[in-house]
């Protein structure tokens, strides 16, 4: 057994030690959030927060987990969410929505303590992200907009 703390929580899990992290968070926490995409850290679909950086869940033994785990759930509520959140409706900025759990956790590793970023920097920030329909313009202007509200 192994306690790992997700979205403020400690939660005692039975998953082997090899077992990735995201299937802990799925199938033991019950979180949707993080999502299988390639299950090789290259899309970006599974990432979370653990003590504060953006990682591929689905590599990522649970053994490994040396910090708090923040999944896109543990970022706010539907009746208060985090600017991230907000601002991509606002945005529109997903459409399948696969891809959007990771793309805003990946953001709001990003904008930690910043008020402003560069369309560059966002580009860098979410380079691990993949979004096969194609609204990475709109995920920019999200992450723009949200970049004022945060800090």
């Amino acid at each position: 057994m192994t306690t790992i703390t997700v979205n403020g929580k400690p939660h005692t899990v039975q998953a082997s030690p090899d077992t990735p992290l995201l299937y802990v968070l799925r199938n033991e926490v019950l979180l949707n959030g993080p999502k299988y995409g390639c299950g090789l850290a290259q899309c970006g679909a599974c990432m979370v927060l653990v003590g504060g950086q953006a990682m591929p869940s689905c590599v990522l033994p649970v053994s490994a987990v040396s910090g708090p785990v923040v999944t896109v759930e543990g970022l706010g509520t539907p009746d208060k969410p985090h600017p991230l959140q907000k601002a991509f409706i606002e945005e529109q900025a997903a459409q399948c929505g696969y891809c959007t759990s990771g793309m805003i956790v990946s953001a709001a590793a990003l904008l930690q303590g910043r008020k402003q970023v560069s369309d560059a920097e966002i580009r860098a920030g979410l380079e691990r992200n993949l979004c096969r329909c194609g609204s990475h313009m709109r995920v920019i202007a999200a992450v723009k907009k949200a970049a004022g509200g945060l800090a």
